[in-house]
């Protein structure tokens, strides 16, 4: 006779609150009404929101001048000719029609130049732009050193590309008085760009913190010699160098150059009138087949004069709507049809 076994496994779930289900829950049952009210809502805001944002973005003045073909003189004189010691400068006349309003920002703009591609973002040094290591050329690809092996301080693609043309506003006060309009070099780069990304060598003498190295191939002084004016503003924290660093994402693209210091005729903008570019030809574009532009433009809360943002809203806004009167049309139709089956 066979004898039972002492313990006998059992495979129903132990008698606890957890493994049989008993624990306190609330069930989230959304109404058609809640539903269709927060879709309702949601619209309202997005629409509201873009129309608020494109109507900020069309209160911007911008005016754009481009000097591709105005300058194309100085254009075949050096890079046709490849007589890139000899200054070119030339001077574009325009006008304002009316008052720029508050601040006013001027920006470089090209077209065709892609700062997007792979390599062309990789050639560059995180740990030399840190100050760390000023000789680390290990990841600049094609300008890594010199053609006597000696390092170059920027090294990279980026930096050897930088854009370099001299841009000065002038305003025509009256028929015989021409006068230069004062922009700021400074305070056109994040607060973490120069504490955080560029640092300099730590050394009171740039030029001796930065010996044993060399300039770019394209550059016509060395980094700690890019602003004369401001010896601050020199080396890996040069703020039109941090700004050029700054990748773009497509093709055409503005970079900040200056910002206006509103002072004397120009506190409350730039007053309309008669105005001229003096340029200073140094970046060559006609390899590439590519144009170069200026832009004068103001700003709003919202930023610039694009209406990509407020459109995004405006779009986003409308699907929602067209999303509530669908759910509205279709829980009326299945609302009448339960009324209807309920009443046979």
């Amino acid at each position: 006779m066979k004898k039972r076994p002492r313990h006998v496994l059992s495979r129903l779930p132990g008698s606890t609150a957890i493994k049989q289900q008993q624990l306190p829950a609330c069930q989230l049952r959304l109404s058609a009404a809640r539903v269709l009210s927060v879709f309702f809502t949601l619209a309202l805001f997005f629409l509201s929101l873009g129309v608020i944002l494109i109507l900020s973005a069309k209160s911007v003045k911008e005016i754009e001048i481009n000097y591709t073909e105005m300058c194309a003189d100085c254009a075949k004189l050096r890079e046709k000719a490849y007589n890139f010691d000899r200054e070119c400068t030339c001077t574009i006349p325009f006008h304002l029609p009316e008052k720029m309003q508050g601040n006013v920002y001027m920006y470089y703009k090209l077209y065709g130049f892609y700062q997007n591609l792979h390599r062309y973002i990789r050639s560059r040094s995180d740990s030399q732009l840190l100050g760390e290591n000023i000789k680390d050329v290990e990841n600049c690809r094609l300008f890594e050193k010199s053609h006597n092996g000696t390092p170059i301080a920027p090294c990279g693609a980026i930096a050897n590309s930088m854009f370099n043309d001299t841009i000065i506003l002038s305003y025509k006060l009256n028929s015989s008085v021409h006068i230069k309009v004062p922009m700021l070099r400074n305070g056109i780069t994040w607060w973490t760009d120069k504490h955080v990304k560029f640092k300099n060598p730590s050394s009171k003498n740039l030029s001796n913190a930065f010996a044993g190295t060399t300039k770019p191939p394209s550059w016509p002084r060395p980094i700690y010699e890019l602003d004369e004016e401001d010896p601050g503003n020199n080396g890996f924290i040069n703020d039109d160098f941090i700004v050029w660093m700054r990748t773009a994402a497509f093709p055409t693209f503005k970079k900040l150059y200056r910002r206006l210091n509103r002072i004397q005729y120009f506190t409350e903008g730039l007053p309309a009138g008669n105005y001229s570019f003096n340029i200073t030809y140094n970046f060559p574009v006609t390899t590439f087949q590519g144009e170069k532009a200026v832009v004068l433009s103001t700003v709003t809360w919202s930023g610039g004069g694009g209406l990509f943002l407020g459109l995004a809203y405006t779009v986003t806004g409308a699907m929602t709507w067209l999303a509530f009167f669908s759910m509205m049309a279709i829980h009326l139709k299945l609302k009448k049809k339960k009324i209807f089956f309920l009443q046979l």
